[in-house]
């Protein structure tokens, strides 16, 4: 996302996810929500966790917002953060990836 000077307030978000799958179906989940307010723009992406690893394994949500000031900055990023825990909550108690891995370390922890 470029700078802009009418959106001098920005912040950069990184959420690792367990797996690639996981990130996109997180990114499908929470883009279809438009940005409600003028003064505010966002951005999605998955990206990798480092330069080396190839783009189909990235499992990292990269979320970037610009607002006109703090407080629109703090209530978009207040908003996407509810949005994003119903979201992990969900994948927490449905997804079989996340199911799976829990089971596996249940086996094994002692």
């Amino acid at each position: 996302m470029s700078s802009d000077p009418k959106f001098p307030c920005s912040i950069h978000l990184q959420i690792p996810l367990p797996t690639p799958r996981l990130a996109s179906t997180a990114l499908k989940a929470l883009q279809v929500d438009p940005e409600l307010s003028p003064l505010v723009q966002r951005h999605f992406s998955i990206v990798s966790t480092s330069s080396t690893e190839p783009e189909e394994s990235a499992q990292v949500l990269r979320v970037e917002y610009q607002a006109t000031t703090n407080r629109m900055l703090r209530v978009a990023v207040n908003s996407f953060m509810e949005g994003l825990k119903l979201v992990l909550e969900v994948m927490e108690q449905l997804d079989v990836d996340v199911l799976a891995a829990e089971s596996k370390a249940a086996i094994k922890s002692p």
